[in-house]
């Protein structure tokens, strides 16, 4: 059966690989991927003849329909991201949906992750975490998704650039400055850093130059701890339950009313009309 393949590679150390992984991008008939510089390497190391396909965000248009039609005609593809997984914060989204509305058989080869990577060395809660991904790069934006996210009981996983790191962690600081934070960069390599303090200590060590700004970055936020048990909002009319959040965390009524909503399992239209007495 033609097959679209999905294959972790690594995200940094090249030992980090499966058996399985290599035997796939070898036995395939084209491995589609971020850039073609960067496979090759890869390629190289393990001896993987195989053809490559740049496959990226700026091009997964055009590309898509391309490796949708090579697949209809019997090729088996493998899709590969730079490093780690593809379409997790990597290009691949939309030539799965595609794959799969052709009835063509997608298979992933599982591997390394960057985010889980940093969460296991981290000392932060990993029982319950979310992945955010990229945030926006305008600080606004930011703080508007860190005022929503920041106070749900769940390790928060985020990526960034070396060029926003900083941005990023003053953004988080504005939120909540002794929130405990993990930076982790060059993981798997030689001069990998896995780092937990509070967000301002964390600042000032990147402004002393001790985490040197190289690398992708990966940004660890330890959840909110909840006040007495999950349902402590029930001692709060829904009315209070938004001024609560609208007063500790310095927000919109809009945020606040999303948030409360979200604790409650709510439509968020109910609890704007009983916020704004809308009958």
């Amino acid at each position: 059966m033609t097959t679209l393949y999905l294959v972790g590679t690594p995200i940094g150390n090249l030992g980090d690989i499966t058996y399985r992984a290599i035997e796939t991008l070898k036995k395939v008939d084209m491995i589609a991927c971020e850039d073609t510089r960067v496979t090759s390497k890869l390629c190289n190391y393990y001896d993987i003849k195989t053809p490559l396909k740049s496959y990226h965000e700026h091009n997964k248009e055009q590309q898509t329909s391309y490796l949708i039609d090579q697949l209809e005609e019997g090729l088996n593809i493998a899709l590969v991201s730079d490093a780690g997984l593809p379409l997790i914060s990597d290009p691949g989204y939309e030539l799965v949906v595609e794959a799969r509305l052709k009835n063509i058989n997608v298979e992933t080869v599982p591997g390394p992750n960057a985010g889980l990577t940093a969460l296991m060395s981290s000392g932060l809660p990993s029982f319950t975490y979310t992945f955010l991904g990229f945030l926006p790069r305008k600080e606004k934006e930011k703080i508007e998704i860190l005022n929503m996210r920041m106070f749900q009981n769940s390790t928060l996983i985020l990526y960034e650039s070396p060029h926003r790191i900083t941005d990023t962690l003053k953004a988080i600081a504005k939120v909540d400055s002794q929130r405990y934070v993990t930076v982790g960069r060059e993981l798997t390599k030689k001069f990998e850093q896995v780092l937990t303090h509070s967000v301002d200590v964390m600042i000032e060590k990147i402004s002393k130059e001790e985490i040197p700004l190289k690398g992708e970055f990966v940004i660890l936020i330890e959840g909110a701890v909840p006040l007495n048990d999950e349902f402590w909002y029930e001692m709060f009319t829904i009315k209070e339950h938004v001024n609560y959040y609208i007063e500790n965390n310095q927000i919109k009524p809009k945020q606040a009313i999303k948030m409360v909503a979200q604790d409650r399992q709510m439509k968020t239209g109910e609890v704007y009309n009983i916020y704004h007495n809308v009958e």
